[in-house]
């Protein structure tokens, strides 16, 4: 039990620090302590997709706007091998997870296979409900052209 209980903590240290690399901070202004800061996520499984998520963070504020986006491409080689090593569920898995408040809000990147199109879903979301909606975006990254990339099964000779 106490072994679960320490490796909690762990995992959730782990996920958080998944590659996460601050590339750019754009302020809003001179009179707003907002700033738009843009991060690199490498993907710790398929480490061929860097992705670029840009979300606001709040100096001085106990709490970040939920409001995120999120670019993912291939940027190295992808293969059939780190495929094979990803949660497929419908669910998929978090890749990546920073908290945006004390109050258990957190932004979490999570990645998400399309088996019938061979692509790889990048979905960056609010764990907080803000003005009636959790806020999300999308991006995807096609495995035709690499090494993971595999022909349906009719067209296989």
């Amino acid at each position: 039990m106490l072994k679960k209980l320490l490796l909690v903590p762990l995992v959730t240290l782990a996920l958080s620090g998944c590659g996460d690399k601050e590339v750019g901070d754009v302020s809003l202004g001179m009179f707003t302590l907002k700033d738009i800061k843009l991060n690199t996520l490498n993907d710790p499984i398929v480490t061929g997709v860097t992705c670029h998520v840009a979300s606001i963070e709040a100096d001085l504020s106990l709490s970040d706007p939920s409001d995120s986006s999120i670019s993912c491409r291939q940027t190295g080689e992808i293969t059939a091998e780190m495929i094979a090593h990803i949660d497929k569920s419908k669910s998929g898995e978090v890749v990546f997870k920073k908290s945006k408040s004390i109050f258990f809000k957190s932004m979490k990147v999570r990645r998400i296979y399309d088996a019938d199109n061979q692509t790889l879903m990048y979905l960056s979301y609010s764990t907080k409900e803000t003005s009636g909606s959790f806020k999300h975006s999308l991006s995807t990254v096609p495995l035709w052209g690499t090494a993971a990339y595999s022909l349906p099964a009719p067209l296989q000779k």
